[in-house]
């Protein structure tokens, strides 16, 4: 992400069923290491629900009702989206009947999304195509635009010039860099290049991480190169723990070898002796620069000669010459600490810039299969709509992505998405901009209208940071907006994804209290490194953590996912796409509990669905605070306050006793934070309050007030008040480890009540208000 770069890698997106997609699978394992620790959810819930008689606390919710902060017309704002599946799933999941269980929960617009992006491998989106080398059935695809049989089925292929040991998907491929054969190599994406950029030869250099496992000591390096090799290279070492994961209040770096700058590199076998003394270094970057521009076989192609390849390389220690000693065998000694072999968990783990989208016929992946665009596009699950498509950019061609575009003209599109999570991917911004803009180009020029965007960032925690450029900007999207307007490009929307919490081992009550503040931070750190507020924002992806588990199919997960969109509406954005559309199984990623991102649950056994929480949440918000129609609705600020605090009895007894002021228990949330209220006026003229009760023990008793800001009195409800709640008086989920189910799955219950001076919110509840005022 520098010049060249790296990111701060905050939180990301599993797609389960599948293994983990968006998550390093060691960062996996750290988790699950962390939870194996004798917590048991359903002991904690049972716990939870024990103490749910504890005393009511009063709150006071005020609606700025004198200027709305934001509209939406629901039918075409509030969307899911559908992903990739492990082998034979897409036909289970996507029945006519499934199809219309989901449909039913109530969402309107559809964003397709692109697993292969995040696997490393390119996106045959048409089975039909032709090979840049047809002979040898390899070399760069291009999918076949022109109109045929309909597309149901599609795969990615992995690539043989892989220099990632880790991918953000499945996690199954291993580097060619550290494999232990000289005949296989990485390759950087030829597209970086200034023969396709324009931009001056050096705008790109490409780099490679080293990541030991461990502080060792350093002095040497060998690097195997392939062709095209590095004519200018430099060695470097991390001054801090870890270049992958950047803190804002650390300014670690990178820093040269004393010996480490070669400006005349051969190719070949190189040895290079860094420094004399060893450094005690974990992580050692080599970057690269003046490729030589040759090929390794008879080629006409360029994309052949551009770029850097290496074969493979070894990192270590040269030991001194022998005091007094002439033989050979004492000196030049060199101890390798790479680890050296074909698989992801036996070989040291290497991070690359950029990889070659090479392949061939055989690196076909038939354990992931993406569904049909025509099948998907053709389908009710786009309930007419435009549909918001990716296009590969990271790991496919410009060809490729133009060819899709074109052969999806039959269809109405929302947008294009170019490219997903380059942040996760290790692309620096100016990469990833370059890449982008060839591909927005080309899509451009072949229709103006298209509305072109991205870059469906992962989730992060304060700032996206990346390795400084030379003027020691840190900002990963800073720099990636600087690229794209240089290059005169479209960037008609901003995209990106919220999975705020890692571990889904511990108690969700306490981190639902922080979803509203989580996102806001986010959005204001987005809008601080310059994304546009005049483009519309999507949250391509949203839900409680990319790793599956229980608060996704219990009750939290509703709650979750109602107080992301109210806060992300209220802070302007333009659509939230949940992720879970499809029906799913459970699974138990981090040994804790089972679970998954999702909102109807398969049975193994029949094709009946169980309906989860989060399918009586999104109902409750698209059918319930809003309504299902074509017309504007105007979302208000709301503000929440604790009324009175009710304290313990030991506190009370100290408050009269000392005087001294009332202390929270810290283990208890204050009113305030534990219930989020959000405001709608309806095309019906009723207003809708969406509140959220994320205390698991304790009622609120809410008072509601309009504030006009003295263009008319303070107002509240009059007449009969509409009340839609969803508590665990209608849910209730059966811990059974891979045949956990709902116990109780009812829709949210329905009543009307008098307007009162405070309407009561049972704990861990949704509940809809909906009223009039006397005029």
């Amino acid at each position: 992400m520098g010049s060249p770069g790296i990111l701060q890698i905050g939180t990301v997106r599993s797609a389960v069923r599948t293994p983990l997609r968006g998550v390093p699978t060691v960062v996996r394992f750290a988790f699950a290491s962390l939870c194996l620790s004798g917590i048991n959810l359903t002991q904690l819930a049972a716990a939870t629900d024990a103490r749910a008689d504890e005393k009511p606390f009063s709150l006071s919710a005020i609606v700025m009702a004198n200027h709305p902060v934001n509209q939406c017309v629901p039918t075409k704002a509030l969307g899911a989206g559908v992903d990739g599946h492990e082998r034979d799933e897409c036909a289970r999941m996507f029945t006519d009947k499934n199809i219309a269980e989901m449909r039913s929960a109530g969402f309107g617009p559809l964003t397709y999304r692109l697993r292969t992006e995040l696997a490393g491998e390119v996106w045959h989106w048409n089975p039909r195509g032709t090979w840049s080398n047809p002979a040898n059935q390899c070399g760069y695809w291009i999918s076949d635009d022109s109109l045929a049989e309909p597309i149901n089925l599609s795969y990615g292929y992995r690539l043989p010039r892989r220099g990632n040991t880790i991918d953000q998907a499945n996690d199954d491929g291993y580097s060619r860099i550290t494999d232990g054969n000289e005949e296989s190599f990485w390759k950087s994406n030829p597209y970086l290049d200034s023969h396709f950029t324009g931009e001056a030869d050096d705008a790109h250099p490409q780099w490679v991480v080293i990541d030991l496992g461990a502080s060792r000591p350093v002095n040497a390096i060998r690097i195997h190169w392939g062709a095209p090799y590095a004519r200018q290279y430099r060695a470097e070492y991390w001054s801090g723990d870890d270049p992958m994961h950047l803190h804002a209040d650390r300014k670690d770096e990178w820093r040269l070898f004393p010996s480490g700058a070669l400006n005349r590199g051969s190719g070949g076998d190189e040895s290079v002796r860094l420094c004399a003394k060893p450094l005690a270094v974990r992580f050692v970057r080599v970057v690269m620069s003046r490729s030589s521009q040759a090929s390794a076989q008879i080629s006409d192609d360029i994309r052949d000669r551009l770029g850097f390849a290496i074969r493979e390389i070894e990192l270590g220690s040269v030991d001194p010459p022998a005091p007094h000693s002439g033989r050979a065998s004492s000196r030049n000694h060199f101890h390798d600490y790479i680890r050296h072999a074909p698989g992801r968990y036996g070989q040291t783990v290497i991070y690359v810039s950029s990889t070659d989208p090479w392949h061939r016929a055989e690196d076909i992946d038939y354990k992931i299969e993406q569904p049909g665009l025509d099948f998907i596009l053709r389908s009710a699950l786009t309930n007419g709509l435009p549909v918001l498509v990716p296009v590969g950019v990271l790991f496919d061609t410009p060809e490729n992505a133009a060819a899709e575009i074109s052969y999806l003209r039959q269809y109405p599109l929302e947008g294009i998405e170019l490219g997903e999570e380059p942040d996760g991917q290790w692309a620096s911004p100016e990469d990833y901009a370059a890449l982008y803009a060839g591909v927005a180009r080309r899509l451009a020029a072949m229709n103006p209208r298209l509305k072109l965007g991205g870059p469906s960032l992962q989730n992060f925690d304060g700032q996206l940071l990346t390795w400084p450029d030379t003027s020691g900007n840190r900002s990963w999207m800073t720099r990636f907006l600087k690229c794209v307007r240089s290059a005169g490009v479209p960037f008609d929307f901003f995209s990106f994804e919220f999975y705020p919490f890692d571990n889904v081992c511990t108690d969700a009550a306490p981190k639902l209290l922080q979803t509203p503040k989580r996102l806001g931070e986010m959005m204001t750190s987005l809008r601080a490194d310059g994304v546009p507020a005049a483009i519309p924002w999507l949250m391509t992806e949203y839900g409680y953590s990319v790793f599956a588990g229980r608060h996704d199919v219990d009750i939290e997960g509703a709650l979750f996912n109602a107080d992301t969109v109210g806060t992300f509406l209220t802070l302007g954005g333009s659509n939230p796409y949940l992720y879970g559309y499809e029906p799913n199984y459970l699974e138990d990623e981090l040994q804790c509990s089972w679970g998954n991102l999702m909102m109807l649950q398969l049975n193994p056994n029949s094709d009946e669905l169980n309906r989860l929480s989060s399918y009586y949440g999104a109902q409750l918000i698209t059918k319930e605070w809003m309504q299902p129609t074509n017309e504007t609705h105007e979302i208000f600020p709301v503000s929440v306050s604790s009324a009175t605090l009710t304290p313990t009895l030991s506190l009370a007894r100290e408050r009269r006793t000392t005087k001294s002021p009332v202390r929270v228990d810290p283990q208890k949330p204050t009113g305030s934070s534990a219930v989020s209220v959000y405001a709608v006026r309806r095309p019906d003229k009723q207003w809708g309050l969406l509140a959220i009760n994320k205390d698991p023990m304790r009622t609120a008793q809410l008072s509601l007030e309009f504030d006009f800001s003295g263009a008319r009195p303070q107002a509240t409800f009059v007449g009969s008040v509409d009340v839609i709640r969803f508590s665990r008086d209608q849910y209730e989920w059966h811990e059974d480890g891979p045949n956990g189910h709902p116990i109780r799955s009812l829709p949210p219950a329905h009543f009307t009540q008098e307007a009162s001076s405070f309407y009561e919110l049972p704990p861990y509840s949704l509940t809809v208000l909906r009223g009039k005022f006397p005029d």
